[in-house]
């Protein structure tokens, strides 16, 4: 594990409560039902912070229209092929239209995920509230743009992104999420979250089983900070970086290693 701070690699501001980067923290109330917004967002913020029931019902609803459309479109394919293949299909021998059914359905799932990973992107867009740095209150409106974002990419990681990985097809789908990624990288794994935090540079290989999220949680609060791995770095298998971390250029990740928030890690630097 790293804890270790580094002046020259201090690229990511200490984050406040507005997540607008200021070097001293703003204290917040984690128990507070007021809200520092004005207006709408004000008023649907303190509507968040003293009915938490229905901040849950809030954060689930847009992510549960976006599954429905998600789906529904990206299935639509499959069928078509598949009632087509009966159709064409019914009167052949059983075991021969059996087979060729199964095959339908086979690539009924290819075009379904194949679909999906450009729909779930155009979605994603859609959220009026994007996600930026940002430390407050787990019931506050910037952590529904984090539950919808994050809802979406889960949707393409339990379906269809394992089959993908490592291809330029895992690589597109995160770089239409808002994952900064430049030239030569590799990432053979899905264990990704908060894709639009994260960002590589050139040549950087992301090992098999690795976890790489842009947030924590911290003493009540929720906090979005960005990820940062720089040129020619390596992060090993199953190795877990967390939100607000800096991988310097060329470093190698330890496999199981555990970067916690803040860490900046150099090359040379112990693991």
């Amino acid at each position: 594990m790293v804890k270790k701070k580094d002046k020259d690699m201090e690229d990511l501001p200490h984050l406040t409560k507005d997540g607008e980067g200021e070097k001293k923290k703003a204290f917040v109330d984690v128990t507070s039902t007021e809200s520092d917004l004005t207006g709408i967002l004000g008023a649907f913020e303190v509507f968040l912070r003293k009915f938490k029931g229905a901040a849950f019902v809030c954060a689930i609803v847009p992510a549960a229209i976006a599954y429905l459309i998600a789906l529904s479109v990206s299935l639509t394919p499959g069928y078509l092929i598949t009632t087509s293949m009966y159709q064409v299909t019914n009167e052949y021998h059983g075991l021969l239209h059996a087979f060729l059914m199964a095959f339908s359905l086979v690539l009924s799932y290819g075009t379904y995920g194949l679909v999906l990973i450009l729909v779930v992107p155009f979605l994603n867009k859609l959220m009026p509230i994007k996600m930026k740095n940002w430390r407050g209150n787990w019931y506050s409106v910037q952590t529904i743009p984090w539950y919808y974002h994050n809802a979406l990419v889960q949707l393409v990681r339990y379906t269809i992104l394992d089959f993908i990985t490592p291809t330029p097809l895992n690589i597109m789908f995160y770089r239409m999420m808002g994952m900064k990624i430049g030239k030569g990288c590799v990432i053979n794994t899905s264990n990704i979250s908060d894709p639009c935090m994260i960002e590589l540079e050139d040549y950087v290989t992301i090992g098999g089983s690795a976890t790489i999220f842009g947030h924590y949680a911290q003493g009540g609060f929720l906090v979005l900070a960005s990820v940062k791995i720089k040129r020619g770095a390596t992060v090993g298998l199953k190795a877990s970086i967390m939100g607000d971390v800096v991988v310097g250029e060329k470093v190698t990740v330890k496999p199981h290693t555990i970067l916690l928030p803040k860490t900046r890690l150099n090359k040379g630097d112990p693991q």
